[in-house]
């Protein structure tokens, strides 16, 4: 384990530990939007206050264009101006909403009257620990209309103990959101995601949130490159894929404000997460006015998206199939009424621009299935020339699921297009189950270079037509023709046949000779072994 995985197993343990003794008679599924809500602050917080000591810095160094000559009160006045954060897309916290503000008024008793002069805070009255986390959450919703809705202000109502939220807080604030090596926004990521899966063994659930590995993640955003226009993921979880094709943009050389960014998420919690995951990095997004069922309750029902990219719960039984067997989305065929697989499919089918490219994880049985019309359904797909690229996944990638899984890309259009070849009639297949490494006993993870851009190069040297060649037992571009002689089944391992084995320069007879006398020899010594193995035992009283 290294030294970075050793920093988060180390935060985990410490904050869960103590949090969950903070807990008293809260349920999990109350206790959690407690915790989630102030661990929100305490990073905004933080955010904001390294922002300001280095305008500070600015505006006290004469050679820098912010300079203000030394005037210590117009300094104050200037450190309050919200441009000064929002241009480094920096999160913008009303006085009331900073850390150390609730950390210190978290101990004062009820009835107190708190004046803060540079953070513009006239006169407030403190009743208890749960109004003063309330009104901090409303100041903050107020100055982010896009988290109207979103952050939790029921702490007053819980009735939690104000001692009791007053020793949360400075749990919370232990969390340390610097590191030489890892960025805030990935600790804040890790924390988030580890409490979720904590707070849902808590209720009872097993595996809680589907999360996507980062590196399934990465590779499917380098595969299909959304770097302009608009990004939709239609189960969006916490947010990863707009977190990652933000990543992509900027290493890129593009800004942030080139990807509009659409999703949708059914569990509350899951939605706020998302909400804040995309305000905090100063991320433009739609969600939706609400977490809802993508399929019941389609929040952007006019979308037509350039890139869509998401990671279904995999064989989704109840999804509400036998309400929906009239639903114009499903153009190449009903779904099954006890899997979604295909409806997930065609949902993103019916939401893709007409030059539009998606990306979905499934589990490995969506690529041969022939039940309740899957089969029927893939045939139309693949018919319809819509079926770009199967990539095969190794196993033990998922943290909380061992089903294989693939990656499906489909494209509206084939032809030459914005720097690609006409591939019309043409599927590229990847059979990537031996790449990747064992991350430790259970988890296999994908290496950057060696695994994530040989996929990613393969499939962009294929669709440019610059430099593919077909590699037995890793990639082979095929024909519908071949497809259709394979009833339509889309496993990768069908195609790609099996990897070419290095010759060793040694003659066939020769070889055949050589192993025969080495086998020959290997003979007697095991006679020689076996016959002494039973002097032995005739020695000891045994055998005959």
């Amino acid at each position: 384990m290294d030294e970075n995985e050793n920093f988060l197993k180390d935060l985990d343990n410490k904050l869960w530990t103590s949090a969950d003794k903070l807990r008293s008679n809260l349920d999990a599924a109350v206790y959690k939007h407690v915790v989630l809500g102030l661990v929100f602050i305490k990073y905004v917080s933080d955010a904001f206050e390294e922002r300001r000591k280095e305008l500070l810095e600015q505006f006290k160094d004469p050679e820098h264009e912010y300079y203000l000559g030394g005037d210590e009160e117009l300094e104050a006045e200037e450190l309050e101006i919200r441009d000064y954060y929002t241009e480094k897309n920096v999160f913008w916290v009303p006085a009331l909403a900073r850390w150390d503000t609730l950390q210190s008024c978290a101990k004062l008793p009820s009835g107190t009257e708190i004046t803060v002069k540079n953070g513009k805070i006239d006169t407030y009255k403190m009743v208890s620990v749960g109004r003063l986390l309330d009104d901090a959450m409303e100041a903050i919703e107020k100055d982010n209309p896009k988290l109207k809705g979103v952050l939790t202000k029921d702490y007053a109502r819980l009735q939690i103990d104000s001692a009791k939220l007053g020793e949360l807080i400075d749990l919370i604030a232990t969390i340390p959101f610097t590191h030489e090596n890892l960025k805030a926004k990935d600790i804040l990521g890790h924390v988030y995601e580890y409490f979720l899966g904590e707070f849902a063994s808590a209720e009872g659930k097993k595996g809680g949130q589907y999360y996507t590995p980062k590196s399934i993640v990465t590779l499917i955003v380098e595969m299909l490159e959304p770097f302009q226009g608009r990004v939709y993921d239609p189960a969006c979880g916490s947010g990863g894929f707009f977190v990652q094709s933000e990543r992509f943009v900027e290493e890129h050389g593009g800004r942030i404000g080139q990807l509009s960014i659409y999703g949708q998420e059914s569990n509350p919690t899951t939605w706020r997460l998302a909400c804040m995951n995309m305000v905090i990095r100063g991320m433009d997004f739609d969600f939706g006015k609400e977490p809802a069922d993508t399929f019941s309750r389609d929040q952007h029902p006019d979308l037509r998206a350039n890139y869509i990219m998401t990671n279904p719960p995999f064989n989704m039984k109840e999804w509400g199939g036998e309400q929906l067997k009239e639903d114009p989305r499903w153009k190449y065929g009903i779904p099954p009424a006890n899997n979604a697989n295909f409806a997930w499919m065609q949902h993103m089918i019916y939401h893709l621009a007409p030059n539009g490219s998606m990306a979905l994880l499934l589990a490995n049985g969506s690529m041969s299935s022939n039940t309740n019309n899957e089969g029927e359904i893939r045939k139309e797909l693949i018919e319809k020339d819509l079926v770009e690229c199967m990539v095969a996944l190794p196993g033990q990638l998922f943290t909380n699921t061992q089903i294989p899984a693939c990656i499906w890309f489909l494209t509206r259009n084939k032809e030459a297009y914005n720097g690609s070849r006409e591939r019309k009639g043409e599927v590229l297949f990847i059979d990537a189950r031996d790449l990747g490494y064992m991350k430790d006993r259970v988890l296999r993870d994908f290496d950057h270079e060696k695994d994530i851009l040989r996929i990613a190069d393969t499939f962009h040297a294929w669709k440019k037509g610059d430099g593919y060649e077909d590699e037995p037992g890793f990639c082979k571009s095929v024909t519908l023709d071949e497809i259709r002689k394979h009833g339509h089944v889309l496993t990768p391992g069908r195609y790609v046949g099996a990897a070419a084995q290095e010759e060793d320069g040694e003659p066939f007879g020769e070889k055949m000779e050589r192993l025969t006398m080495e086998l020959e020899l290997q003979f007697e010594e095991s006679a020689k072994l076996e016959k002494a193995i039973r002097e032995n035992l005739k020695g000891l009283g045994y055998g005959s």
